[in-house]
């Protein structure tokens, strides 16, 4: 993808602001399906009128904001978000910060303060669902009123169904925390994953053959406690391998952690910021009697991580560089 894509913050100055956007708007947790028809639809009104499309998206999630001691299990933070829409081939995003003075800005002021008048929009698409300003009274046919006497284009995507089921950031969490991995990669459209830098752990794997890269997820993390079929992006490198996410009962019932073994890998990880994507779930998380026991399941969690990736040798999401 090209290095171009722009981030727009609330800081950054009018004259740096590309002149007669088209802007997708929504939160845009995961980048899922929907999300995608919202983006492309963007897009295409973008190439229509010859302007450029970005994403418009808040930060951090509103839902951080209005439920601050609820737990919130985002399928991606804002770097990660931000790198999915990289890969989108739209020229950037506007960032906006999500806090009081933004919660308490009307839908109206909303419209005419921040899409057209600072950021000069042509146009815009969203979701059917997506609403916005304070009390949430925003909607998309609030757009469609407004669009005639603005001058702007309006396009509302409806919804996008799996199997006669709506496709959604809440269904997708749902699914990996259920582990069913297959499911959220419908939805989203390509592996979830997640990034870490690789920390100092115990290395008790190494004594039995498995030598871990460990990566210490969210703490919100909703996963399902488990082992999986894993697909690493290091920088353009992809490396296979077999991951357990858990708190390691056989041993300490410790803070949960990612551990991941690689194929046919020799080096030092450590420090190393890892691209982890979940590509299909092996078997659940559980106790075993010693290490040799432990040892045989690991065999057989190997081989069968190994078939799953052979079945999907180009699955890994599809991640553009920002800046």
């Amino acid at each position: 993808m090209s290095s171009d894509f722009i981030v727009v913050r609330d800081s950054t100055p009018s004259a740096a602001i590309p002149k007669g956007m088209v802007v997708a708007m929504g939160n845009f947790d995961g980048v899922h399906l929907g999300h995608r028809a919202v983006i492309a639809a963007a897009l295409a009104i973008g190439r229509a009128h010859g302007k450029p499309a970005l994403a418009l998206t808040f930060e951090p999630h509103p839902r951080s904001f209005f439920s601050p001691n609820s737990p919130q299990f985002r399928l991606t933070d804002e770097a990660g978000k931000l790198r999915l829409l990289a890969g989108t081939g739209l020229a950037g995003a506007v960032v906006m910060t999500f806090d009081k003075a933004r919660a308490e800005t009307t839908a109206q002021d909303f419209i005419h303060h921040d899409l057209i008048e600072r950021l000069g929009i042509s146009g815009v698409a969203v979701g059917y669902d997506f609403h916005f300003g304070k009390g949430r009274v925003g909607s998309p046919g609030l757009l469609v009123r407004e669009a005639p006497r603005l001058g702007i284009e309006v396009d509302v995507q409806p919804h996008i169904d799996i199997d006669e089921r709506p496709v959604s950031s809440s269904a997708i969490r749902m699914a990996l925390a259920e582990g069913q991995i297959r499911e959220a990669t419908a939805m989203l459209g390509g592996p979830w994953f997640a990034s870490g830098e690789v920390i100092h752990g115990e290395k008790r794997g190494r004594a039995f053959g498995y030598p871990t890269a460990n990566v210490r997820l969210d703490k919100n993390c909703g996963l399902k406690h488990g082992i999986y079929a894993v697909r690493v992006g290091r920088g353009g490198e992809r490396l296979d391998g077999v991951a357990s996410f858990g708190r390691r009962p056989t041993f300490d019932n410790g803070a949960p952690l990612l551990e991941v073994f690689l194929f046919d890998f020799e080096g030092d990880l450590y420090g190393a910021m890892l691209d982890v994507a979940f590509i299909d779930f092996i078997r659940e998380e559980r106790k075993f009697d010693g290490v040799e026991a432990l040892v045989r399941q690991m065999d057989d969690d190997s081989a069968r991580a190994r078939a799953a990736l052979a079945a999907t040798p180009g699955a890994f999401p599809k991640l553009g560089k920002v800046g």
